[in-house]
């Protein structure tokens, strides 16, 4: 990767200024080699892999440290899930959940036959909040345990989290370049939202794209529709640039 400098930002940055910025940045990190040992990601894992199942398994437990995270997924029966073969997924536990549970998480998602169709059936006719409410629905359809840990991993439904982690399965899913996996389609790239986590949360803010103070769905749903006016057919394009702005500290404070 080439050498990145911290940004000079100013106080109150035009509108210009972060399209150029945004741009430059998603052209910068937009390649094979912006994941690496150095700079993992889950999104390495379930690239190679290249299936909807495990990219949501890796999705889902994308939380805390990365290198964790990282650690965790690569302990994974992962080739099992894609084979739809129920067999052990870790000897592990993950922060938050048991073995257990993940075992009976593993085993549910590997009985959800298709996740694309119950998606997009409430998409078309709702919206990607409705398809990713479909979708917690159906895991816990297939869960044998109904647990504090299951709930945190899948999330709740109708509740006011951002979803960052549903959030950033549909950007690999829908979109597709150098990172994303681009494995569903008919769904518009523009109808996105955001994976606000907080990286791109405080880096937001700091550009003045983002007003609102609360880490909510409303405040990923304003950065998205800031970034439709940079690009109103691949908003979400600019996601990963700005998290890795933010792991990276480039920005000045």
């Amino acid at each position: 990767m080439p050498t990145i400098s911290s940004l000079k930002i100013p106080k109150k940055p035009s509108k210009k200024f972060i399209a150029n910025l945004l741009e430059e940045h998603y052209h910068l990190f937009n390649t094979s080699y912006s994941i690496s040992e150095s700079l993992p990601d889950p999104l390495g894992i379930a690239r190679d892999f290249r299936d909807d199942k495990v990219a949501l398994f890796c999705a889902l437990f994308s939380y805390g440290n990365v290198k964790a995270i990282i650690n965790f997924l690569q302990s994974c029966n992962l080739h099992s899930l894609k084979s739809s073969q129920i067999a052990q997924c870790t000897m592990k536990s993950y922060r938050f959940q048991t073995n257990q549970e993940i075992q009976d998480f593993f085993e549910s998602l590997i009985n959800c036959n298709n996740l694309y169709r119950t998606f997009y059936k409430n998409y078309k006719n709702g919206s990607i909040i409705e398809g990713i409410y479909s979708l917690q629905h159906l895991l816990y359809e297939k869960l044998s345990l109904n647990t504090q840990g299951l709930r945190f991993l899948i999330g709740n439904p109708h509740c006011s989290s951002p979803m960052k982690r549903w959030n950033m399965f549909l950007r690999w899913m829908v979109r597709e370049d150098c990172l994303d996996l681009g494995l569903w389609g008919d769904i518009k790239k523009s109808d996105l939202i955001l994976p606000l986590d907080t990286h791109t949360f405080r880096v937001s803010q700091r550009l003045g794209i983002l007003k609102r103070k609360t880490y909510d769905l409303q405040a990923a749903l304003e950065v998205s529709n800031f970034l439709k006016t940079l690009d109103k057919h691949d908003p979400i394009k600019y996601d990963f640039a700005l998290y890795r702005i933010g792991q990276l500290k480039l920005i000045n404070s």
